[in-house]
């Protein structure tokens, strides 16, 4: 049984994802999607170019038809993928991960930031491909990604804590040393873009390579 569509719920819910210039989007993209079989799990809140922005951490929207998903501009494409990118169905995520690492609108940082401090290790896997640009200084990855960490540095040291604990849980085994774990370069290339957008060495809340 679906349930009905709520807009004080799912669609307050979804629209409170990404800065308010986008809203007439988010309700674009709401009508292709079909309705949540559950409501979405507590947001985070995090702040996008001086904007707070509050993105759930899970939701339960089945995925819309190819034909539908084309019926979308290409800035409504991205928030869907945005949107799927905290699907309740890890493989959903990925897929959906996979079409907004090229973007460099500052409002899709937080997804896949949020989802480097996730279990997955194939998502870590293509994240850090699809970024491997952090790697280049001065790179529009860098510059991107280096002002969302230094807008959101509570958000980012428990971005941190979550990869070490997921790390010593579940990977440690096949990955010894924290700085070959593929979360644990991502960290690192996270830290290098923030210490470049400061000016300063960005705190460390890993294990040190």
């Amino acid at each position: 049984m679906r349930l009905p569509r709520d807009p004080s719920n799912v669609t307050d819910v979804l629209v409170a994802a990404f800065p308010n210039h986008l809203a007439g989007d988010v309700h674009g993209v709401l009508v292709v999607m079909p309705d949540a079989t559950h409501a979405p799990v507590e947001s985070f809140e995090v702040e996008v170019q001086g904007e707070t922005v509050a993105i759930p951490s899970r939701i339960y929207n089945d995925e819309p038809s190819a034909d539908s998903e084309r019926l979308l501009t290409g800035t409504q494409q991205v928030i869907l993928h945005c949107l799927y990118s905290r699907h309740s169905d890890g493989r959903v995520r990925h897929r959906h991960l996979e079409q907004i690492l090229a973007s460099t609108q500052p409002w899709v940082a937080p997804f896949v930031v949020q989802l480097a401090g996730e279990y997955v290790l194939e998502i870590l896997d293509v994240i850090g491909q699809g970024l491997a640009d952090l790697a280049a200084p001065g790179s529009a990855q860098r510059r991107l990604y280096g002002e969302f960490i230094t807008r959101n540095p509570v958000f980012f040291a428990r971005t941190e804590r979550r990869v070490v604990s997921y790390w010593s849980c579940y990977h440690r085994w096949k990955h010894p040393v924290f700085g070959a774990y593929p979360g644990g370069a991502l960290m690192e290339a996270f830290r290098a873009a923030a210490s470049e957008h400061l000016g300063a060495r960005w705190p460390r809340n890993t294990p040190r390579p």
